[in-house]
């Protein structure tokens, strides 16, 4: 997985061109992650995509996830199907997931919650982290 083992968003460079970098910019650089990480493993990404970090999460929200082939299976009967293949797709890749978020934020994830919206097709990713990096920003 080349795009997030290299996205350039590491804790000890808090300090780019002598500016601290903001909770936003932290925030901004995992979703551009995961929106390549997203087109790389679906071949295409979301249509809206948005961070927050709250005190030990990351909580990733994307928009318009599925594509036309999964709102058929949905259509089918087949959300259960989809969100297993879904979640398997996700665990597969947790290791350079996890390796792309503490470059950003500083700190170990230690767990890792998914859910996708049938309705909505809205993915929803919930990252919990050892530690509170938003102590870095206040």
């Amino acid at each position: 997985m080349p795009a997030l083992d290299t996205v350039e968003v590491p804790a000890e460079r808090e300090k780019a061109g002598g500016r601290v970098r903001t909770k936003g910019q932290v925030e901004a650089e995992i979703s551009k992650a995961m929106v390549r990480f997203e087109r790389e493993q679906l071949g295409r990404g979301p249509a809206d995509i948005r961070t927050q970090i709250v005190q030990d999460m990351v909580i990733i929200r994307m928009a318009d996830m599925l594509t036309p082939a999964e709102r058929a299976l949905v259509r089918a009967g087949g959300m259960e199907l989809l969100k297993q293949v879904r979640t398997k797709l996700l665990d597969t890749e947790r290791e350079p997931l996890n390796r792309m978020l503490k470059a950003a934020t500083g700190c170990e994830v230690i767990s890792m919650y998914n859910d996708l919206c049938s309705q909505t097709g809205e993915r929803l990713i919930v990252f919990i982290l050892r530690e509170c990096p938003e102590m870095r920003w206040q």
